[in-house]
């Protein structure tokens, strides 16, 4: 069963609450990042991407990392942020697009990461595992939470929800998209202990995003054990904890710079002789995430929608073995069969030809990039059932490189979990 620990949090001062709060680290490039800060001096990037402002020393020199810490300190001596004198948990919510996400802040522990009670489906990299590990280690704090999903036994998504009711929340901001994320703190050891008897029925959870900040969080326990200064704390890392059925998940899109030998009418006869049936649209509303596919029937489908010299092709064949969890998703035929395939772009971590766009972008984007002639083709993919995700993590499989989009996409700054 997965424990769940409660923990004091440092959070932005209430006043200060609409200002600190980020997106988080690596959903901007450092430029974009010193871009933010410029434009608010006490953006939380400033912490979790302090080589923003070091422009002129290595990405990962120590003292980018030391400044992260100072900078996280002094906003602490400068109160601007503060630590809950009381360990509690806390209830995240999010209002999007007239949508609403709720889930439960709280802390997880390491060993349940290690022994697999707490589920992935990707790999990490090294590198990025290396940053942020000692981002972490050097800061004394999780700045970012880790994005989990749990199956609800029966009265828990109920329960967390019910605990907002008329409560005011302790920390609030709105996002220049004009999302709404909420913070609400609790202490009553009757609601924790409810909490965690709750969870105490849950087997196993499941990383939506945040797969490197959980590793990386291990890491630091495992340094510090190594090294002599392990503290209970650093044996844990922040999380929230979504019930699976209630966020959203968006396919998450590929922009491919050139066809390679293929003229548009060679590439449309390759992919009929691979057996994919084409028909282009006639209208598709741009504005939206994702077009409704015309493939309809009993047998299960591949579909993908391929946006060329302006014009959308819905793209589609019959899934050849439905047994294979990994094999059969979209993402895996589009690039063994396509991208590398026919393309030639064997490498989609790496790949100069290939690029990737988050789900939640509409389709006016692709076009635009597509128009504009940076891209030859866009595709835009449909959303993977998150059932698949959970059963692909319970198999120990690993998905594709940018198969899924999940929202809510979480702040960082609101709350942090300090090791030190």
């Amino acid at each position: 069963m997965v424990q769940i620990y409660r923990f004091a949090a440092v959070r932005p001062e209430r006043r200060y609450a609409e200002e600190i709060p980020s997106v988080p680290y690596d959903v901007v490039t450092a430029e974009e990042a010193r871009e933010c800060i410029e434009k608010n001096p006490l953006s939380f990037l400033r912490v979790s991407r302090p080589d923003a402002e070091l422009p002129d020393l290595p990405p990962h020199d120590d003292r980018v990392y030391q400044r992260a810490r100072e900078v996280f300190l002094s906003m602490l001596e400068d109160g601007l942020m503060a630590q809950d004198p009381q360990a509690g948990m806390y209830v995240y919510r999010a209002v999007q697009d007239g949508e609403e996400f709720v889930g439960l802040v709280c802390c997880v522990g390491t060993e349940d990461y290690e022994n697999r009670r707490i589920r992935r489906h990707e790999l990490t990299r090294y590198d990025k595992e290396e940053d942020r590990t000692r981002h972490i280690d050097v800061v004394g704090a999780n700045t970012g939470l880790v994005f989990l999903l749990y199956r609800d036994p029966g009265g828990i998504f109920p329960y967390v929800h019910s605990l907002i009711g008329e409560a005011e929340p302790d920390g609030s901001t709105t996002t220049a998209s004009g999302v709404l994320h909420q913070v609400y703190r609790f202490t009553d050891e009757t609601t924790l202990s409810r909490l965690e008897g709750l969870f105490a029925n849950v087997p196993e959870v499941y990383i939506a995003d945040g797969h490197h900040r959980a590793k990386s969080a291990v890491n630091v326990a495992e340094r510090r054990r190594s090294e002599g200064r392990f503290t209970e704390e650093a044996g844990k890392f922040m999380a929230v904890l979504f019930a699976h059925d209630r966020v959203r998940i968006h396919g998450y899109s590929r922009l491919v710079t050139d066809l390679g030998n293929y003229t548009l009418p060679g590439l449309v006869d390759a992919l009929f002789a691979a057996g994919w049936e084409i028909r282009p649209y006639r209208n598709v509303d741009s504005s939206g995430y994702q077009i409704t596919p015309l493939a309809a029937g009993d047998v299960p489908m591949h579909v993908m929608h391929f946006y060329l010299q302006g014009t959308w092709y819905e793209v589609a064949r019959p899934v050849r073995d439905p047994t294979d969890l990994i094999g059969s998703l979209d993402v895996s035929v589009l690039q063994k069969d396509v991208l590398e395939g026919m393309l030639g772009i064997a490498d989609p971590r790496g790949d100069p030809r290939l690029h990737y766009m988050g789900g939640a972008k509409p389709l006016s984007a692709l076009e635009k990039l597509v128009d504009s002639g940076e891209y030859a083709f866009a595709v835009a993919m449909q959303p993977v059932p998150v059932e698949t995700v959970l059963a692909i993590a319970d198999a120990n499989g690993v998905m594709p490189p940018k198969s899924t989009w999940f929202e809510p996409k979480l702040l960082s700054g609101l709350v942090i979990h300090t090791i030190a």
